[in-house]
């Protein structure tokens, strides 16, 4: 499908300055867009491509001045990234039509509550007592527990599994492989010096508009439960354990774990590969840099880097005085000679 810049910028409350007429039928980066492509400016250090890319139409700031003549048309708007977020859903919407129905060969027990808009895909398994609600797709290969609870308009791609019990909340994405409700790691070392399994009755609870990305696990409680916040967003391959607490609005990058009973406040942003002990709180609006490794609590609006994590201009300067060590090594065994 083809837009012209008039009709996007009526789309998003945008304002053209160049040519209304242009269009566009796909998406492209700045720096490597071509006619007819769509782009966007939002980083600064991009700017110099607005003068040679090929993009029929850039999204650019309201605020933005080009220093050089520029070839393309642009839309001035608030924020050339959310707008581009906005601009993408409503042409995947578009362009991907809603699966609905019941496939076959799938699985529905005994007292299974699902909305007649619900799509279940082929090979899946809905356990005794589950409930789907309105507009819930379920992919093939899915596994939704006994008891599980499935909140309106929430998608499970293929080979998500929720064990019995949990609730994911309305709106909710889970990408293939993700794995809710899995037993905590719980074990009781005995006099024989082997290691008893704790049995793990909780459950898990995702609260609205959560995104869980693919192979993440997220372990049920031991006792009560483990969970996630409204609009919380979990990337690829994250581990949380039993009775963790994730608040809302807070966004973790790949391969991040989060140790048993930790907390995690709201607003948060915690890097790739982030490691959070046990038992400890992280404050609201805390940023964490990647890899870092977090062994004590954290208040409120704090920003660190390292391992173990430090201040993050801190954590810059030890870095570049690294950089240093193996000359004031030299000069310190020359001192200790002389």
């Amino acid at each position: 499908m083809e837009f012209s810049a008039d009709q996007l910028a009526s789309l998003v409350g945008g304002t053209v300055d160049g040519d209304p007429a242009a269009r566009v039928s796909s998406f492209a980066k700045i720096e490597d867009a071509k006619n007819g492509d769509l782009a966007f400016l939002a980083n600064p250090k991009y700017t110099p491509f607005i003068y040679s890319t090929k993009a029929s139409i850039v999204l650019v700031r309201d605020d933005f001045r080009p220093e050089h003549r520029t070839d393309c048309t642009m839309i001035r708007v608030a924020d050339p990234y959310d707008t581009l977020a906005r601009l993408m859903r409503m042409a995947d919407e578009m362009a991907n039509p809603q699966p609905r129905g019941i496939e076959q060969p799938c699985f529905l027990g005994k007292g299974v509550e699902a909305d007649d808009d619900c799509y279940i895909g082929a090979f899946s398994y809905v356990g005794d007592g589950a409930t789907l609600g309105k507009g819930v797709k379920v992919y093939p290969q899915v596994y939704v527990g006994p008891g599980a609870s499935i909140g309106d308009g929430t998608i499970l791609y293929a080979g998500v599994k929720v064990y019995a019990g949990c609730k994911v909340g309305r709106n909710c994405i889970l990408h293939a492989g993700a794995v809710v409700g899995a037993d905590g790691f719980g074990f009781a070392p005995n006099a024989e010096g082997r290691y008893d399994k704790i049995p793990q009755m909780g459950i898990v609870e995702l609260g609205d508009n959560v995104e869980v990305g693919a192979n993440t696990c997220i372990d049920r409680a031991t006792m009560g439960a483990t969970r996630i916040g409204d609009g919380t967003k979990l990337d690829n391959l994250i581990q949380v354990a039993h009775n963790v607490e994730v608040g809302s609005d807070t966004v973790v990058a790949a391969q991040a774990g989060f140790a048993g009973s930790s907390k995690v406040g709201d607003h948060c942003m915690i890097g790739g590969q982030v490691g959070v002990a046990g038992h400890i709180a992280i404050g609201n609006r805390v940023g964490i840099g990647a890899q870092s490794g977090i062994h004590a609590s954290l208040p409120d609006g704090q920003q660190v880097m390292g391992y173990p994590a430090v201040n993050a201009r801190l954590f810059m300067r030890q870095v570049a005085a690294m950089k240093h060590l193996p000359d004031l090594i030299s000069q310190y065994k020359k001192l200790v000679k002389k």
